[in-house]
């Protein structure tokens, strides 16, 4: 039996795991471009019933959102507060942070299926 090729149908809307995985890593790198600590992301959260938990543990923190059922839009916002919690911001610092993460994670979230 040969191999059979893969052939990507670039019309078809990626699985929302590849999708969380590319802002996760976007969002990461603008933490870390900003001087500012990058969590670890992960789906779905431990705690049965959440959108979104942050958990401290000595090696860092972990934001853990639900990515299964939602719009992807709100789990980008949900990722994007994660790391505003995770780092303790808040007021002008944290709106500057939102603002800077939301714009490195707006092409996956509104280009569609190439964009990711």
């Amino acid at each position: 039996m040969g191999v059979v090729p893969l052939v990507l149908n670039r019309g078809v809307e990626p699985a929302p795991t590849v999708r969380f995985a590319h802002v996760a890593r976007r969002l990461a790198a603008a933490a870390r471009a900003a001087g500012l600590e990058a969590p670890a992301f992960r789906s779905p959260p431990r705690l049965p019933g959440a959108v979104r938990t942050v958990r401290r543990m000595p090696g860092g923190v972990v934001v853990a959102v639900a990515v299964r059922g939602r719009p992807f839009v709100d789990v980008a916002a949900d990722l994007v507060e994660g790391v505003v919690v995770a780092n303790g911001l808040q007021g002008v610092a944290a709106t500057r942070l939102r603002t800077a993460l939301l714009e490195a994670a707006a092409e996956v979230c509104t280009a569609g299926p190439a964009a990711a």
